[in-house]
This record gives structure tokens, C-alpha cells and sequence, in this order.
């Protein structure tokens, strides 16, 4: 199989995602008002980690672009949760490229404590070949959550996904200190947005 000429629209994808999203967060910031986009990641997975994917979930390899989702992934991180929704709703209205499928892991998390809103978008790429149809995932959370995901994930790895019982339940408490915290920020969010109007206009 040509990895390399495979992987090429879903770099494509990144990279285009990556931009728009950017853009959009300085739309935010010209009208000088709070932008929920914090900061946007993408990556397009490893071979190693599409191939391991597709073997624990039975995928024949001819079938990796219709059956695996998340080959190209983008992180849109936000200061708040509501944040999340604004996004989501922006998200939504787009023309182009289609939303396929949501995944509201906020609203109802993962037994390990996983929070975040998945999105999974079918992305018209503009080939030499012609237009192509990729799907992408785009994945939507806040700071916090961000932490403890990058964190676990690191974790998975280390005990490649057997993770110990007893780090389990530090992860579920860790992911609950984190949520409280979510909670408690969103209680003074108009104070901090305040607090950062100020400080761009000040510098």
C-alpha cells in the first residue's frame, strides 16, 4: 500500500481545517470579542496507529478510508464549556464540508472519565486527480479537559491500555477535580472575559 499517497489528502484536510478555524478565532479578536477558540492541533495519525486500529477493530485495510474516522484529526481547545457548544453550533452551520455524525462525551463521559465533543465531518478535498471525499474528526474540549486527556492518553500508552486499577481512580477523581474546575470558572467567566478585554486593550 502507498502510505504516502494515501495519507496526502488527509494531511490536506489538517492543514485546511487548521487555517479556517484559526481564521475564525481572529474574526473573534478583530470584533474584539471573546473568541471561544483558545487554540487549534491537528495531526494526521501515524501508519503504526491506523494500522493497529484497524487490526483491534477487524478493518480490512481496503476498507481504512470508510471504516476509521479519525486518520485526520483536529483539537479545537476552549477556555469554558458553553465555549464548546458555541463552536459546535459554528460547526454546524458551515458549507464546507458535512457533518456526519456528534458524539457529546460531555454530557455523557466515558466511564474513564473522558470528556469532549466529537464531530465527524466529510471534507471535500480539492486533488489533482479531482475532488476527493475524506472524513475527518474534529474534537472540541477545554483546557482542563485537554490536560487530563493528553494525560491519559500518555498513560494508555505507557500500559498499552491496561492501565491499573489504582490510576484508574486517580484518572475518574483527577477527571472530576477537572470538570469542578470547568464548573467553577464558568461561574466567573463574564469577570475574566472582562479582565482580558482589558488587558488587549491595554497592550
Amino acid at each position: 500500500m502507498n502510505w504516502e499517497a494515501l495519507l496526502a489528502p488527509y494531511k490536506q484536510v489538517v492543514e485546511e481545517l487548521k487555517v479556517k478555524l484559526k481564521g475564525t478565532r481572529s474574526q473573534f479578536e478583530y470584533d474584539s470579542s471573546h473568541s471561544p477558540i483558545e487554540f487549534v492541533t491537528g495531526r494526521v495519525k501515524p501508519v503504526p496507529s491506523i494500522l493497529e486500529k484497524a487490526k483491534s477493530r477487524e478493518i480490512p485495510l481496503e476498507n481504512i478510508e470508510t471504516e476509521i474516522y479519525d486518520i485526520a484529526g483536529v483539537r479545537v481547545v476552549c477556555q469554558f464549556v458553553d465555549d464548546i457548544y458555541t463552536i459546535v453550533k459554528m460547526l454546524r452551520r458551515r458549507n464546507d464540508f458535512k457533518v456526519i455524525e456528534e458524539k457529546d462525551y460531555i454530557t455523557n463521559k466515558k466511564p474513564s472519565g473522558y470528556r469532549s465533543y466529537h464531530m465527524i465531518i466529510e471534507y471535500p478535498v480539492e486533488m489533482v486527480q479531482g475532488r476527493k471525499f475524506v472524513l475527518a474528526e474534529i474534537q472540541i474540549r477545554t483546557l482542563a479537559m485537554n490536560f487530563w486527556a493528553t494525560n491519559e492518553h500518555s498513560l494508555n500508552y505507557k500500559y498499552s491500555g491496561s492501565i491499573p486499577t489504582e490510576i484508574k481512580e486517580r484518572l475518574q477523581r483527577a477527571s472530576e477535580a477537572a470538570f469542578k474546575l470547568d464548573e467553577e470558572m464558568s461561574m466567573i467567566k463574564h469577570e475574566i472575559q472582562e479582565a482580558q478585554r482589558m488587558f488587549r486593550r491595554k497592550f
